[in-house]
This record gives C-alpha cells, structure tokens and sequence, in this order.
C-alpha cells in the first residue's frame, strides 16, 4: 500500500510543479508575444527525414498549465477516493497516460502527432470507463470508443486529404489556403472529428455513459481533457471554419446541443449525469461562440469552465462517496447540515457555473453574451444563447433544492461526514481558483478592455434570464410539479426530453438494429438453410445413403462383389485401350 500512497503523491509533486512552470511561461509567452515552433528530427533514411514538430505559444502552454494542475489535484484527491482499491497504481498510471496523450495533442502543429495524441485519448478513456468492470461500464465504454471512432476516421481521411500540400503541419496553411477546396474538405473532416470528441448533437449520447468511471476520471476527462479535445483543434483550425460556410452549420449544432442537454438535466435524478450533461451544454456554447469567430473567448471559457466543473465533479465524488455510492438526487437531502465544507465547494462551483457576478464563470459567460447581443446574429441561434443560459440556473437550483435543503431522504442511520481531509484540501485549492481564476484569466488574456455597447434591457437580459430560470428550476422541483410531469398524459413530452431527444436510443438501437436483423435472416436462411440444405447437409446425407447402399449391394454376397471387381477391372482396361 505505501507504493499506492507514493506513486498518487509523487505523480501530484511532479504535476502540480509543471503545471505552475507552464502558467509561469505561458505568462511570459503572453507579454512578450512569442512563440516558438520546436522541429525535431527523428532519424533520416535516404534523404527522407522524419520530423517531430512541435509548437509552444502561449494558448498550448496555458492549456497545458490547466491541465497538469487540475490532474495533480485530481490525482491527489484519488488517493483518498480509490483508497479501497488493491490496484490505484494501475488507476493512477492510466491517468498519467490520459495526461500524456493530451500533451500530445496539445503541443502539436501537425496531423499525425495530433492523431497519436486523439487516438491515445480515446483508447485510454476506453479502459478508464470500463474501470469498473460491470455490463453497464462494458456498454458506456463501446459506447464511448466507437462514436470516438467516428471522429478518428475522420482525422485520418483529413491526413490523407492533406497529401495534396506536401505536407502535414497544417498550422502553415490555414491562412494561404483558406478559399481552396482541399482545404474546405479538410476543415469539414477536423468539425466531424471535433463534434464526436466534444459530443454534439448527433453524437452527444457517449458522454453521459462515459459517467460509469471512476469519479476523479469524470472529473479530469469530462471537464478539461477529452470533451475540449474537439474545442481546442477547431479553435486552431477557426480562421478555415469562419471563411467558410461551415461555421454556420457548427453555430446550428451546438447552440441545440447546448439546448438540448439544458433541457435533458432538468429531468435527470443521477447527480452525475446531471454535471455531464451541464458539460455538454457549456460544449455547445464554446462551440457556437468559436463559430461565430471568437476563438479567445471559446479558449477563455474552456479555462475557467475546466475550473469549476472538476470542482462540480470532485464535490458530486465526495458526496457520492459518503452516500455509501448512491448517485440519486432524490436520496438526499439536507447535506448542508452534514456536509458543510463540501456544500460550500459545490455551491460555489455551481454559482459560478451558472455566472454569479466575479465568479471564474461569469466573467467568461457574460462577455460571450455581451458579446452575442452585439454581433450579426438570427433570432433562433439569439434564443438558443439566453435559454439555454436560462436552463442552466434552472437545473443548477434544482440539484440544490434536491440534495442541500430539506430533510434527509436517505436511511436514518447513515454515514456521512465531512472528515475526508485529502479530498476536500483537493477540492478547497480547486475553490480558490473557481473563484478568482476568472478575473486573473480576463486581465492577462484580455489586457485591453473591448468596448460593448449595448442598449440597457439587452446588457441585463443575461441576469434575467439567470433569475427567470433559478425560479422556474425551483418551481419544477415542488414535487406535485415534478410528479404532474411524470404523469402518463405528459410521459411522452419527458421522456423525449429527459432521454437527451432519444438520442442514446439511436446511438445505439438505432445503429445496430438492422444490421443485426439483417444478419440473423442471413443466418437463418442462408448459412443454416439453403447453403445447408444443399450444400454440406446435403453432401453428407447422399454420401451415407450412397455408402448404405453399396455397403449393403458387398455384403449381401461375395459372387457379386468379385463379379463388380471384374467388370469395374474391365471397364478400366478397356479405357486404357
């Protein structure tokens, strides 16, 4: 067990300590405007040489900053959360593989090291999901590999299309080939690869599956890693995707996906599910705001967003944790009696999720809303921004209502506490930085202020719409509404809503249904009829009939067995002649 111990705090020490020398120098990289593009040769063979690029700027070094420190923290947390478990170290080195792969992704200019680092993101998060070894984990992890897989595939058909500019550093074309038709191609395969690693609509069914892991992997993977993979590789590609038409059709997609999850969270009692599909929808606005060509506040949002969902996500572990691995909402109650010093770690990350005044969301939040009402912009993508904004408070104060105030709905001998030191000194670091990382993020990424003007009903709408969904959230949670919807005259309507839009369904069912039907009457009639029937049943039975009857024609006398020798004997001599 102390090498379990060692390795969690090892991997912390040394995480934490890149994390803050990658902030330091992405600070350094900001005032200075640098950067600087590493090409490293890997060997040389008959004039042709194989090339290593990377690229440090100061968006990966500070992307990379975050990540390193959420994982020393998530990393630092599981020492306590998985403290039952007799195999951490294989837990911890599989997270250190997850970090490593994002690296990979991160640091690259080019489409082959990025494939090896979106690749190596999808295999690990596969062995991450199915840590737990169970059906349900099986499922959610095919699940997550294959519509993964999808995205890939994509990625590989955009290194092929790539072929055709001699080379696949892509960074050196976006701007020079922009308006050509190769490079149309190639940014619509990157979208493709970008909405099935960042879920959107009609991939959006994996990421609340992928909440069968570990919590500490929900909390590093599905908050600032695997799920921004796809925000960070179009913000790279966004001066293709604007130039193009392509943005619009990606504003379309994400401001519903964004829609859709807001709405789905409303109906859901797994507290986990609940923080994805808030994930999902925080994706959606990230991908709208970077369509509509703001790649800085689709990168600031991504920061402080990977802040305070971990945060969310450590929080929903701990109490999970204490509630014996109940994830239900309805099961608890009251934990603000019980939990003190966690409820207020979740309650901050959740404020700051739905953009309280200086929280680390609001500053990021409010400027993509400000800055909406400001541009060209239709009124269905303009409805889209503000409800969802609106759905987003709604179902943050029904997760209060249901697991802070209140009586206690579980068991009466329970056993929650507050006393989990290593966890809550993760979770309390995490708090600080939910808290003032926004405002420390807005003065180094946005050192000159931008001027927004805006007519006073539209700078307020964002606040209103905010207070308009906290109350409608806390009047669907009076439980004769909640139970009224549930109803069978209104089962329909919630169950399209709260099954994400049936989209699991045709992940899943709707996908393998035919095939498998259409296999199993291939089976059916083919291979275990016709091709049978006529085929080796029918050389067997006719081969044991023939044999019956010859054997029966030999025994029955030994005259005519010699005679048919003769004959047989005579034929043949008589062919020979």
């Amino acid at each position: 067990m102390m090498w379990s111990l060692s390795i969690c705090f090892l991997s912390f020490v040394f995480l934490f300590c890149m994390a803050l020398f990658l902030v330091m120098m992405g600070l350094y990289f900001v005032m200075n405007d640098l950067v600087i593009f590493v090409e490293w040769e890997v060997f040389t063979l008959n004039s042709s040489s194989v090339v290593m690029t990377f690229l440090f700027d100061w968006m990966s070094l500070m992307f990379m900053g975050f990540v390193l420190f959420i994982s020393s923290l998530v990393i630092f947390y599981s020492e306590e959360y998985m403290h039952g478990d007799l195999v951490v170290d294989r837990f911890i080195i599989l997270v250190l593989m997850f970090v490593l792969s994002m690296m990979f992704l991160i640091i690259s200019p080019n489409l082959i090291s990025i494939l090896l680092g979106w690749d190596g993101l999808g295999l690990v998060s596969y062995c991450l999901v199915i840590y737990y070894q169970n059906v349900k984990s099986y499922s959610a992890g095919m699940l997550t590999a294959l519509s993964n897989r999808i995205g890939d595939v994509a990625l590989l058909m955009a290194i092929a299309w790539m072929l055709n500019f001699g080379s696949w550093n892509y960074i050196y074309y976006l701007d020079v080939m922009k308006e050509s038709m190769i490079m149309f191609i190639i940014a619509s395969l990157v979208i493709l690869a970008a909405m099935t690693k960042s879920a959107q609509i009609p991939f959006s069914s994996w990421l609340p599956a992928a909440m069968a892991a570990p919590t500490p992997v929900s909390a590093l993977v599905h908050s600032s890693t695997l799920v921004t993979a796809g925000v960070y590789l179009l913000i790279r590609f966004n001066a293709v995707i604007v130039e193009n038409n392509l943005g619009k059709f990606l504003l379309l997609i994400s401001g519903l996906t964004m829609f859709m999850a807001g709405l789905g969270a409303n109906f859901e009692y797994d507290l986990k599910k609940i923080i994805a599909l808030s994930t999902l929808s925080q994706l959606g606005l990230m991908m709208s705001i970077l369509s509509m060509g703001f790649p800085k506040l689709a990168f600031f949002h991504l920061l402080t967003h990977a802040l305070f969902k971990a945060l969310l996500f450590m929080c929903a572990g701990a109490v999970i944790h204490n509630m014996k691995n109940s994830q239900d909402i309805r099961f608890m109650g009251s934990l603000c009696t019980q939990m003190p010093l966690t409820v207020i770690c979740f309650n901050i990350s959740n404020l700051a999720l739905c953009g309280m005044p200086f929280l680390a969301g609001f500053y990021s939040k409010d400027l993509i809303l400000e800055v909406v009402s400001l541009s060209y912009l239709n009124s269905m993508s303009f409805f889209l921004y503000f409800f969802s904004t609106g759905l987003t408070v709604c179902y943050s104060l029904r997760l209060v209502y249901y697991s802070m105030t209140g009586d206690f709905n579980s068991s009466s001998f329970h056993p929650l506490n507050d006393e989990g030191w290593i966890m809550l000194k993760g979770m309390m670091t995490l708090m600080m930085m939910a808290i003032m990382g926004g405002c420390m993020l807005s003065w180094i990424l946005f050192p000159t202020p931008s001027m927004i003007c805006l007519p006073s009903w539209m700078k307020t709408l964002a606040l209103t719409v905010s207070i308009l969904g906290g109350w409608i959230g806390y009047e669907l949670s009076k439980f004769s509404l909640s139970y009224d919807l549930q109803t069978l005259k209104n089962y329909l309507i919630s169950c399209f809503v709260g099954s994400m839009w049936f989209m699991p369904f045709i992940s899943t069912y709707g996908v393998n249904y035919l095939p498998l039907m259409l296999g199993n009457y291939m089976y059916k009639c083919f291979d275990q009829g016709w091709s049978e029937d006529w085929g080796g049943q029918m050389i067997y039975n006719k081969s044991v009939e023939y044999s019956t009857w010859i054997q029966w024609w030999q025994n029955n006398d030994i005259k005519l067995y010699l005679i048919s020798f003769v004959l047989w004997f005579m034929i043949l001599l008589m062919l020979l002649l």
